[in-house]
């Protein structure tokens, strides 16, 4: 058995840890493959690979692409390079998501709650901005006590700051991945809420674009379903990853790591040779 985490989030996007603080949590684990995959950016990738191969950690290319649906759907990529088709897609995400950030404080202003972007932006650290940030915010101004109350009580789905966001299809962002170079992924099935019927349908769906993998041990899952998810995957022809979904303090639940067999998956496929 060996311990791996192919999802993890930086303080590129909306984790508390930097890529040297992961490595050093990911060393002390003793976890051997290691996936940075921060949300719609690239950024923190070289530190990152350089970081990992300084402690003896195999490290993955990747990135986590939210996809515009009636559901979620976010799309891992794994192995990425430096395809222009996806540098251009994610510089059109971000120039969206910060449309989205603007329509959001100003809802938020109507409501009394003053937020100041630019204070978000370096809490941020001039990185990818989203809710998190504004939430974080929000809770360092007084205005709630926690992110999970900022969310339910303003920027959730439903609640009177929020905003649809507008992104790529579910289609395009397995396509982009594709594109790179990279390994596409359905990132935490059950997120998306689908019964195995339906989401069988969406994995044959997203599989014409070149949809490679589905993440089927995760934090949001459990054992039962994770089993189910393998099963899932084996039927439509698809490799089975694992990830946390780590995020540092924003999440301190979800502790790095996950236990696979040492033929979980074709390693060398994502680069990785063990």
């Amino acid at each position: 058995m060996i311990r791996v985490d192919l999802h993890v989030h930086s303080t590129f996007s909306d984790g508390t840890c930097t890529p040297l603080e992961i490595v050093r949590a990911a060393r002390a684990r003793r976890v051997a493959v290691l996936a940075l995959t921060d949300h719609d950016t690239l950024e923190g990738l070289d530190e990152f690979s350089r970081e990992c191969r300084a402690a003896g950690i195999r490290p993955v290319r990747g990135v986590e692409l939210s996809a515009s649906a009636p559901i979620t759907i976010h799309v891992l990529g794994y192995r990425i390079g430096d395809g222009s088709s996806l540098k251009k897609a994610l510089d059109w995400v971000i120039e969206r998501r910060n449309a989205r950030n603007g329509e959001i404080c100003g809802k938020l202003r109507d409501l009394g709650v003053g937020v100041n972007i630019e204070e978000v932006e370096v809490m941020a650290g001039g990185r990818v901005v989203g809710r998190p940030h504004i939430a974080l915010w929000m809770v360092k101004n007084g205005f709630v006590p926690d992110t999970r109350a900022a969310f339910d009580r303003y920027l959730g789905k439903g609640a009177p700051a929020y905003v649809r966001r507008e992104g790529l299809s579910p289609g395009d962002c397995v396509r982009v991945v594709r594109e790179s170079g990279g390994l596409p992924v359905l990132a935490h099935p059950s997120l998306t809420g689908l019964d195995e019927a339906p989401l069988g349908e969406l994995l044959d769906e997203l599989k014409e674009y070149g949809l490679w993998g589905l993440e089927c041990i995760s934090s949001h899952c459990s054992s039962e379903a994770a089993y189910r998810y393998l099963r899932t995957a084996d039927r439509h022809g698809l490799f089975p990853t694992a990830g946390s979904d780590f995020h540092g303090a924003a999440r301190p639940d979800i502790a790095l790591g996950v236990q696979v067999s040492e033929d979980f998956l074709p390693w060398a496929r994502i680069g990785v040779n063990l």
